[in-house]
């Protein structure tokens, strides 16, 4: 009897130790600025590289603050040809960098827009062990905030726009308390419902694993060692506190972050709202697929709403 008892704990504990080891690996792979295998890097083009050859040659500032947590942060401020008082804040998306949104900033730039464009923690020039996934980015995006506003003067405007992680990003500012007034309007482009939602897909897709038990054990050790778990990052629950205007892009053919989560989050929210799904786009190729048709919704949208 007593062999049987200690050969099924054996069994428990060579099965727990199974479910943490891959658990971990999920936090480590999710959450650590290394390497994504999946992740595929954008084809140079002549058009991107007048982008950033536009970006090497305009006028910029590189911003620097520290975060909450004693890191160092990098930005860079582009000012409006004409002097303004309107801001567009420009969040990259997941292993990006400022650099990478070039043709937002650019586009935001021929719009008559300050632009600032932060390096999230972990990614680009800015210090981090751990990829916060736009909740931990939130609070150092709340001082980026503020910055702009002790630059410009408390007559400042801003919008708040993102990509992918990014569009999580500025969801996630949405509700919060401490977000500043001179935010009116908030653009998101193909941003996930949360971290528990998109990173349960990505098990599904890439590992064939299911939800339980690997997410909610990868979200305790994400707690521990980030300082959030999955659950409490979410676009959705934060929405629900936003009354401000928010526009809701994403492509029509997203295999990253599924089209659907769109859906979610634009019934999430509480303010004037409006969506714009790109046929045939993936994910995070809504502007280049059609430019003219983005173009046209993100102006009207800031027309309506911001000018």
């Amino acid at each position: 009897m007593k062999k049987w008892i200690v050969g099924i704990c054996i069994v428990f504990v060579i099965i727990g130790l199974i479910i943490f080891g891959i658990s971990y690996y999920l936090f480590k792979y999710a959450e650590t600025p290394t390497n994504k295998g999946f992740i595929k890097s954008e084809t140079a083009s002549v058009e991107l590289k007048r982008e950033n050859e536009w970006l090497n040659r305009i006028k910029k500032l590189n911003w620097e603050l520290t975060s909450d947590d004693n890191l160092k942060l990098k930005a860079i401020y582009v000012p409006a040809e004409k002097k303004t008082n309107k801001t567009i804040f420009v969040a990259h998306g997941f292993m990006g960098k400022k650099e990478s949104m070039v043709r937002f900033i650019h586009f935001y730039h021929d719009q008559g827009y300050n632009v600032i464009a932060p390096d999230a923690r972990a990614h680009g020039q800015s210090q981090g062990k751990y990829i916060g996934y736009g909740w931990l980015e939130r609070n150092d995006n709340l001082k980026w905030l503020n910055k702009v506003i002790d630059y410009q003067g408390t007559d400042s405007k801003i919008t708040l726009f993102g990509i992918s992680m990014g569009g999580a990003t500025v969801m996630m500012l949405s509700g919060e308390k401490r977000l500043p007034v001179q935010v009116k309007v908030i653009i998101e482009d193909c941003g996930y419902t949360s971290v528990a939602d998109e990173l349960t897909y990505q098990l599904k897709q890439m590992y064939k694993l299911p939800k339980i038990p690997f997410i909610p054990v990868a979200s305790v050790i994400s707690k521990f060692k980030a300082g959030y778990s999955f659950y409490e990052a979410s676009s959705i629950k934060q929405l629900s506190k936003n009354k401000l205007p928010v526009l809701f892009i994403h492509g029509g053919t997203d295999k990253f972050v599924p089209t659907e989560m769109i859906y979610k989050n634009y019934a999430a929210t509480k303010g004037p709202k409006d969506i714009f799904i790109v046929s045939g786009a993936e994910h995070g190729n809504s502007f280049t697929k059609d430019k003219s048709g983005y173009t046209k919704k993100v102006t009207h949208f800031l027309e309506q709403y911001f000018n």
